[in-house]
């Protein structure tokens, strides 16, 4: 499943995001989506989440 469709993340998912900080690097961080905090159906970059963490970013891979 895609991280760039909203349709495709539901709260309580586990997912990878990349934080804006990590962009250049890549570097993932695994958590579960707490809220979801893009607007739009999709964006292509990824949909912003906030994990149950608190840390922000984008999902790049969904893994359940």
């Amino acid at each position: 499943m895609s991280g760039t469709n909203r349709d495709n993340i539901k709260q309580g998912m586990r997912v990878r995001i990349v934080q804006k900080q990590d962009q250049r690097s890549g570097k993932l961080t695994e958590g579960v989506v707490q809220r979801i905090l893009t607007k739009s159906g999709t964006h292509p970059h990824g949909i912003k989440v906030m994990l149950e963490s608190g840390i922000v970013g984008r999902v790049k891979d969904i893994i359940g």
